[in-house]
């Protein structure tokens, strides 16, 4: 093994090119909100306005600054590069604030449904604006005796529809659903207040909120896709969201978007995602702006405190892998460089690193097959399938056929497991980029079910799938900016069961060493 502790870098990420017009988020559009008995607020947005040319300046832009999280303390202030004060609106600095009785709940939720309207006139991420439930729990919350030691204590968080949230439509049926996902149970407990859901692809089977209008959009170029919840976090409506992740979903959303996210290994959160969490691949991860905030957030969703802890790591082996699992595969060398450069300041952090090969190629048929046979809750389908998008409908049809066929056998997953548990005696953690291309131009996908579309999903995220297969931790940290699609990029860093307080700490040394561009308002 290698001890020189560096790794070279082959080009660079550019900055050049990215999605920053001075001035702040163009608020004057309308939006109609309908108030609804049970207190939410459902979001009719106005479906045109679609942006012209792929050009950050028609994209509606907002602004964006360089200065890190704030880790802890009272809420802070930094100066936005538009001249004006920023309030500090981090998780962190938000609980900090109400253990120390400088704002109340109340005020920081009601805060937060104007921004999130404000915001998502743009970017399209809610589905639901919880207006008068959110505002009542901030009231309730304020009379608990607990609250200046509650963990999330006054944080707005956004709910991805694939949870149930108790008074709300629940997720693709009818009716209001009775309780909380235990997901949902855990973060109210620890004090943090549901404002919104954000929105999802049918059934969560695709990675991007792509099937419904008006589309969700990236908040960095509008033209471009992204997944609901990155958005939402990325535009600065809520600190922290969480989302599933079944094929790297919260991964591929936070790396879209510019945001941290990670999703917890096997058993680490509570999952119950479908019938049985798509045979095993799903999981309830967090994304957030910062990894502090999704650290907190992982660790409230977990019930184990010590995942907020984001002391340095001890001294890493770490393996960094951008090679794509088929040579039919390409990686575009802005992504590449990315992982490349998280390694470089992994390395320059005194851990030994160097590169290695991951058994990508058969994960991804793996993960492919079982993807498609990923069992529905049969409540959930409607009795005329022709009342399915496309492309569900053609999901559905292949998932029966491999099921006839019986190509999926428990011990494809055996072998992989395997050969990466074989690797991880020599490594602790593994450095891939996130994606292999930016993000595609946002477009309703839904009417649509061609193959070519199964294969340029394929070629975008080849490198997240494998995680999902084997049930480990994997997270997306933001790397730079793609100079031609002036969208973010990221690289994924990877471990074994158990790993996820390592991911957690080297994360936030790489933020430490190269803080993220963050848009705000």
């Amino acid at each position: 093994m290698a001890e020189s502790g560096s790794v070279g870098v082959s080009g660079s990420v550019g900055e050049s090119g990215s999605a920053v017009e001075s001035g702040s988020v163009d608020v004057s559009r309308s939006v109609d909100v309908s108030g609804s008995a049970d207190g939410s607020v459902a979001v009719a947005r106005p479906a045109g306005g679609v942006p012209g040319p792929d050009d950050p300046a028609r994209a509606g832009a907002p602004t964006v600054v360089a200065t890190r999280a704030n880790r802890g303390g009272a809420v802070g202030e930094s100066r936005g590069s538009f001249g004006g004060l920023v309030r500090d609106r981090t998780a962190i600095a938000t609980v900090a604030a109400v253990h120390e009785g400088l704002r109340t709940p109340t005020e920081i939720v009601a805060e937060a449904l104007v921004r999130m309207v404000e915001r998502d006139r743009k970017i399209n991420a809610f589905t639901v604006v919880r207006e008068e439930r959110a505002r009542r729990d901030a009231v309730a919350l304020e009379q608990r005796s607990d609250l200046d030691v509650l963990p999330m204590a006054g944080v707005p968080v956004a709910v991805e529809r694939s949870l149930a949230v108790a008074g709300e439509a629940v997720p693709r049926g009818s009716g209001v659903a009775e309780s909380d996902h235990p997901a949902v149970t855990r973060l109210r407990a620890a004090g943090a207040v549901v404002t919104g859901l954000t929105g999802t692809s049918e059934f969560g089977l695709w990675p991007l909120s792509d099937d419904t209008e008006p589309l969700t959009r990236n908040p960095w170029n509008r033209v471009r896709g992204s997944a609901a919840a990155a958005a939402a976090v990325a535009a600065g409506a809520v600190p922290v969201a969480t989302a599933a992740d079944g094929v790297g979903a919260v991964r591929v959303g936070a790396a879209c978007a510019g945001v941290f996210g990670i999703k917890p290994g096997r058993y680490v959160a509570p999952a119950l995602i479908g019938l049985d969490s798509w045979g095993g691949l799903a999981e309830n991860g967090v994304l957030a702006t910062s990894v502090a905030d999704a650290a907190l957030a992982l660790s409230v969703l977990a019930a184990r405190p010590d995942l907020a802890d984001l002391d340095p790591p001890d001294r890493l082996r770490i393996g960094v892998a951008v090679d794509p699992p088929h040579r039919m595969f390409r990686v575009d060398r802005q992504w590449t460089a990315a992982a490349m450069e998280a390694a470089e300041l992994a390395a320059a952090d005194g851990h030994t690193v160097e590169p290695v090969v991951l058994p990508q190629g058969p994960a991804a048929l793996a993960a492919l097959l079982r993807w498609y046979t990923a069992e529905l809750p049969r409540e959930d389908l409607p009795e005329q399938p022709e009342r399915l998008q496309p492309r569900t409908r053609r999901h559905l049809a292949v998932g029966r056929a491999i099921h006839r066929l019986g190509l999926v056998r428990p011990a494809q997953i055996d072998r992989i497991e395997s050969r990466l548990l074989e690797l991880f005696e020599h490594y602790d953690v593994v450095i891939t980029p996130t994606l292999a291309a930016p993000p595609p131009r946002a477009r309703n996908n839904g009417a649509r079910g061609r193959l070519a579309d199964l294969l340029a999903l394929a070629r975008f995220t080849p490198f997240t799938p494998i995680w999902n297969l084997v049930g480990w931790p994997a997270a997306s940290v933001p790397m730079g900016t793609h100079t031609r699609s002036r969208t973010p990029v990221a690289a994924q860093l990877a471990g074994p069961p158990g790993a996820e307080s390592t991911l957690l700490r080297l994360a936030a040394r790489l933020e430490a060493r190269k803080p993220w561009r963050r848009l705000v308002r």
